[in-house]
């Protein structure tokens, strides 16, 4: 059976302010195979959002210019949950194209990593309920009227789901995905789809025609080599903590993390699991599909 892809990386994204090396920074794993087809690991470190950004062009570059095609994860969200473009009023369709424009336009991210990431939340607080949910969590230096350090009331409501979809169904046992709506704390997922979404969006938009974002680019069904030919590259959500990474001697978390993730796909990919990853669950009816394909998006692997 022939692999959908020749390559996988995968990027552990970071919300940080300043440069960072080593743990808790911008690491980037890609799995490929030598001459002989023998399937081997290379890691990066990358300071800042842009280094990585630029780091990631040159490699899909690298790639193309071989005849590859690439399998691109990242570790935010692609999506918010089914209701949040409506509540920010936004025009056009699908929503999730909608809210990544909105994003991309709302979002300053300086080469340094300087960002606006807390007053974007605080704006879509604004527009979505003029109070200070359903984002919430930001340094008591970004505190303000629209965004506090601490959960909403248990009261508030927002309109919107707490989780997508897909991450109420990753969760099993202690290991749960947080809710987009925490922008600050450990595993806060809110401000790294904030400064990661536009990210996306750059890349995509270089690509073009030989790019595709999964599930929203080819809807959510399984893709065998025929729907995948015209590509170079498809970009999918991944979460890495669903892999249990142990890091070998004198390797950093997040570095084991990428690196174990790209082999956990290129794994699936060689014994021929990869293509019905692409697919929903059995139990999906056609709301949920729809939910995930306009909207939520979905994790590979869940």
């Amino acid at each position: 059976m022939a692999r959908l892809f020749d390559a996988y990386v995968i990027a552990d994204w970071t919300a940080a302010e300043g440069k960072k090396l080593g743990e808790g920074s911008l690491w980037i794993g890609v799995a490929k195979r030598d001459v002989r087809f023998r399937l081997y690991t290379e890691t990066h470190n990358a300071a800042t959002r842009a280094e990585g950004e630029a780091l990631l062009a040159d490699l899909l570059a690298e790639h193309r210019k071989r005849g590859d095609r690439v399998l691109l994860g990242f570790d935010f969200a692609f999506g918010y949950p089914a209701g949040t473009a409506a509540k920010l009023d936004l025009k056009g369709a699908p929503a999730w194209s909608a809210m990544w424009k909105f994003i991309d336009d709302n979002l300053k991210d300086k080469p340094d990593n300087t960002n606006n990431r807390y007053q974007v939340a605080a704006k879509m607080n604004r527009l979505m309920t003029d109070q200070a949910w359903p984002f919430w969590g930001a340094p008591a230096s970004q505190a303000q009227r629209w965004l506090t350090s601490t959960k909403p009331p248990v009261d508030a409501d927002a309109g919107v789901p707490e989780l997508r979809a897909t991450d109420a169904r990753a969760a099993t046992g202690k290991l749960a995905p947080k809710t987009l709506w925490q922008m600050h704390g450990a595993g806060a997922m809110g401000g790294q789809t904030l400064v990661g979404v536009p990210v996306v969006r750059r890349l995509l938009d270089a690509l073009g025609p030989s790019a595709a974002v999964w599930p929203f680019g080819t809807g959510w069904r399984k893709l065998d080599a025929d729907d995948l030919e015209p590509l170079s590259v498809l970009v999918t959500e991944v979460w890495p903590a669903l892999y249990a990474a142990k890091p070998q001697t004198g390797e950093f978390k997040d570095q084991a993390k990428v690196r174990l993730t790209a082999e956990h796909f290129a794994g699936m990919d060689d014994r021929g699991d990869l293509a019905a990853a692409f697919a929903p669950p059995k139990d999906a009816d056609d709301a949920l599909i729809a939910r995930v394909q306009d909207e939520e998006g979905w994790i590979l692997g869940v």
